[in-house]
């Protein structure tokens, strides 16, 4: 494991316990379950999949609700530990997405949600993504998107390090954000066909009151008329049959 993926690590085994804090309360139960509702819908229902970069089981615990199981991978051990106490009918495993631990063709669809932007080879992780993918499997991955609201993003991480806020994320971690065509063009070249790429989410947890009531407010109109403004990026893609 590289450096900076061990940092990752490091970083989401430290703050484990409040993941819950920031992703199921309140205005960030809001936010997930928006960019959860996105992905599960680019997914068919009741099938196996696997979830990479799985956090404490949020995802995979909304899935099983929908009649489906999975298996979830994260560098994390205290984020695994977390989503093994959460999900009755999934399994929960440690691992890189760029090097994955199952065989081809065993799962029906592919999630990640907020983790794509930490992976040092996107190339790779979606070809990795694709092998494990039966024929017709389907891929959907959400993560914040390339404008000029993310733009600043870096370094105010960056500073939240130096300043030792305990925050989820808080940290230089050399993190990618995408544009549309860079999407695109990644799910293209990991070989996976009818590739959708979408902008979602204007109504991001960070933002203050009473900026995120308002935005709450007029996100579907963000997302349909002016989608360059939605902090995230959804991608859909299938394998060849």
């Amino acid at each position: 494991m590289g450096e900076s993926l061990e940092k990752v690590r490091q970083h989401y085994d430290e703050v484990a316990d409040i993941y819950d804090n920031r992703y199921n309360r309140n205005r960030g139960r809001f936010y997930y379950n928006h960019i959860s509702s996105q992905v599960m819908d680019c997914i068919p229902a009741g099938s196996r999949i696997l979830d990479l970069g799985c956090g404490t089981g949020l995802f995979l615990k909304a899935y099983e609700r929908h009649g489906g199981s999975g298996v979830g991978l994260d560098l994390s051990r205290g984020m695994v530990q977390r989503a093994q106490s959460r999900c009755a009918f999934s399994d929960f495993t440690m691992g890189n997405a760029e090097v994955l631990p199952f065989r081809n063709g065993c799962f029906d669809a592919v999630s990640s949600l907020l983790a794509f932007s930490y992976v040092r080879r996107p190339g790779q992780m979606l070809s990795e993504a694709y092998r494990v993918l039966r024929p017709g499997g389907v891929i959907a991955i959400c993560t914040l998107g390339k404008n000029l609201l993310t733009s600043g993003l870096p370094a105010i991480y960056g500073m939240a390090e130096v300043m030792k806020v305990r925050r989820i994320g808080m940290g230089s971690f050399g993190e990618r954000y995408y544009d549309d065509q860079e999407m695109q063009d990644l799910f293209e070249d990991a070989g996976f066909t009818g590739i959708q790429v979408r902008r979602c989410s204007f109504a991001h947890l960070n933002l203050a009151d009473p900026f995120f009531g308002i935005a709450r407010k007029i996100e579907p109109f963000v997302e349909e008329k002016v989608p360059r403004l939605a902090y995230n990026l959804l991608a859909r893609g299938v394998k060849q049959e």
